[in-house]
């Protein structure tokens, strides 16, 4: 839920902050033991609020690789469910305005997550990237995700209010006022964890209206 502290534990991996005891590894190096220079070279993340740069398509996916060809943009825009509005736009010479004023949110996120995954990492992070996104393409994204070779190499990491977004991954941390309240498969967390359950059940709740 809202102000459980999703976001103070994923910030924890790039050290926006640090932890007071315990230890977090990326590929088996404590992150406070690497250079920031090192750690972010290991970590390509996506904040809740995607933030993109006055220019163009390219420019804007070249923060991510600096010198990614146009090949290797198309297939992050690809996976991100981007390329059709981006064709719509122009192409990779259209241009962003300010924060990307011109593009609708949901357009945003799959420009930022398009950025996030164009860089080669060790550890993706997705921070609540998907809730401006409907459920389709956020189900499409995430099948693209897992379909890609490169991608399958990392860790990824997804934050979300919506259980649907994080229900086929091999791990799901269930958090309640920033402590771990449980963890484990969906299926395993759907049997026996009070609070996922009552999460879900409000959540079925909410669809069954929405569609009514």
């Amino acid at each position: 839920g809202t102000g459980s502290g999703k976001s103070s534990l994923v910030n924890l991996i790039p050290r926006l902050f640090d932890i007071e005891n315990g230890q977090i590894k990326v590929d088996g190096y404590p992150v406070n033991e690497l250079s920031q220079h090192d750690l972010h070279k290991l970590i390509s993340i996506t904040q809740q609020k995607a933030v993109l740069f006055t220019g163009t398509i390219r420019s804007n996916m070249q923060f991510g690789l600096p010198n990614a060809t146009d090949e290797q943009i198309w297939h992050a825009l690809d996976i991100a469910q981007a390329t059709d509005f981006v064709k719509e736009a122009g192409g990779l010479d259209a241009v962003v305005e300010q924060n990307g004023g011109n593009f609708s949110g949901g357009q945003r996120q799959r420009l930022a997550i398009a950025r996030t995954i164009i860089k080669p990492a060790s550890v993706y992070i997705f921070d609540d990237s998907f809730s401006a996104l409907d459920f389709k393409t956020d189900a499409q994204l995430r099948m693209a995700l897992h379909q890609d070779a490169e991608l399958q190499k990392a860790v990824t990491v997804i934050v979300s209010q919506r259980i649907s977004t994080v229900a086929d991954a091999d791990l799901i941390l269930v958090l309640d006022d920033g402590k771990v309240v449980g963890q484990g498969t969906h299926q395993q967390l759907v049997a026996e964890n009070k609070t996922y359950q009552q999460i879900l059940n409000s959540q079925i709740q909410k669809e069954a209206h929405h569609h009514a």
